[in-house]
């Protein structure tokens, strides 16, 4: 079976290394890839934008399964084109990838079906946004309504910097944003594969949004994260799944826009029980990376029969029990102007202690490999604990040679703290 995967990032590198080890695959291809996509996959020099460049790279090449990696062409309708012709893709619909598209659109969703989750007022405008602040208390929750890349939220503190977070969102255009309670308690990921009617389970996990260690800094797309998250116990993943997730999968598919691909709940688990905060309509990253080094069975067939209909005939993933951890190394500035071009070197040396090094912004100049982006590498590892993990992944970067790349030194921190010894 031939497949294209769309994306360039750490995650797509991830799905990419997975995809590979299937023996079903005939051959993986990847638009635009990047050099670590590079060693698994194909290269097609497509731009995920183009449609009709995609469409007619499928056709020439036999392609039976799309799986698309990143939020922003499921938003624009790369699955709906591709489905039209008939190509199977792993992915959802550009109205069902509302949930990820529209944080307000979620909202008025939940309040429908009466899904657990924050408190909220959507805005439109500066000043009604101004007149629903007051309707909450401090600390409050500011979010853009449309994709930011997992940094277009605000946990405003004070008046004056939920002022400054909407002045942020108002002076673009179409800054629409949401207002949100600040809700108490751990956030966990759960992650499930649905076709729009049957649902499987595919693992949880924690990440870190803070550029700092200690969780400290501004938000950025994510600098580590560990799976499982043992803090969503058995009992809580299943009343998360009978009393959100489920019930999401059953308003949409009676909206006439049935989900279709892996939805991401991001959750807080409060004194009163898992509560939604956001969906993701694609794997997370770096959450893909520790999802992928877990996953023991063949992950082709399952996409396969997600986009197919046909899930429910399909067995559930096994999972090992090993924790996996990933720790990202970040070119120096970001989340702000990350500094591009600094050499990575040492890849094969981490490799070689046992972690698996992810690329994610990165390119290549001749033989060198150079950074390209703001989070540049997630170098994974997995172990009997997360302090094993951990320790692990650590080794595997001090082997890496990237003097313009920084990264958090305490993934992980709360799961070690509650490990036992």
């Amino acid at each position: 079976m031939n497949v294209l995967l769309i994306g360039s990032g750490g995650r797509e590198h991830a799905l990419a290394w997975k995809l590979a080890q299937s023996p079903a695959l005939t051959t993986l291809y990847a638009a635009p890839g990047n050099p670590g996509i590079a060693q698994h996959a194909t290269i097609a020099a497509i731009d995920p934008s183009d449609h009709r460049g995609i469409i007619d790279f499928c056709l020439r090449n036999s392609i039976e399964l799309v799986v698309i990696g990143p939020e922003a062409p499921l938003v624009d309708g790369l699955a709906d084109n591709l489905r039209t012709m008939k190509i199977a893709v792993f992915g959802p619909d550009a109205k069902a990838a509302q949930l990820e598209g529209s944080k307000g659109f979620t909202k008025d969703l939940c309040k429908r079906a009466k899904i657990p989750t924050a408190r909220y007022a959507r805005v439109t405008s500066r000043d009604g946004a101004l007149a629903a602040l007051g309707d909450f208390g401090l600390p409050v929750v500011i979010k853009a309504d449309g994709l930011a890349a997992g940094k277009g939220v605000t946990i405003a503190t004070t008046r004056e910097e939920a002022e400054g977070a909407l002045d942020g969102m108002f002076g673009k255009t179409g800054g629409d944003a949401v207002i949100e309670e600040f809700l108490e308690g751990e956030e966990a990921s759960l992650f499930v594969l649905t076709d729009g009617t049957a649902i499987i389970p595919f693992g949880s996990a924690q990440d870190h949004k803070r550029v700092g260690d200690g969780d400290t800094g501004p938000n950025t797309g994510g600098m580590g994260a560990y799976s499982p998250a043992r803090v969503l116990n058995p009992a809580l993943e299943q009343r998360a799944i009978d009393e959100i997730i489920a019930p999401t999968v059953r308003a949409m598919a009676a909206a006439g826009m049935p989900f279709s691909g892996v939805l991401y709940a991001g959750l807080m688990l409060t004194a009163d029980g898992p509560k939604l905060i956001e969906y993701n309509a694609r794997f997370g990253d770096p959450e893909c990376q520790v999802l992928m080094m877990r996953l023991d069975s063949d992950l082709l067939p399952i996409m396969l029969a997600t986009a197919r209909g046909t899930l429910a005939d399909c067995p559930a993933p096994v999972f090992s029990d090993d924790v996996a951890l990933t720790v990202v190394m970040a070119a120096r500035g970001y989340p702000g102007t990350p500094v591009s071009g600094g050499t990575i070197g040492g890849i094969n040396a981490a490799e070689a202690l046992g972690a698996r090094v992810f690329q994610a912004g990165t390119k290549a100049l001749g033989e060198t490999l150079v950074a390209s982006g703001g989070r540049v590498l997630a170098v994974t590892a997995r172990g009997e604990s997360v302090q094993a993990a951990q320790t692990l992944a650590y080794r595997a970067i001090d082997a890496i040679d990237f003097p313009d790349g920084f990264c958090r030194r305490d993934i992980g921190w709360r799961e070690i703290a509650r490990e036992p010894g």
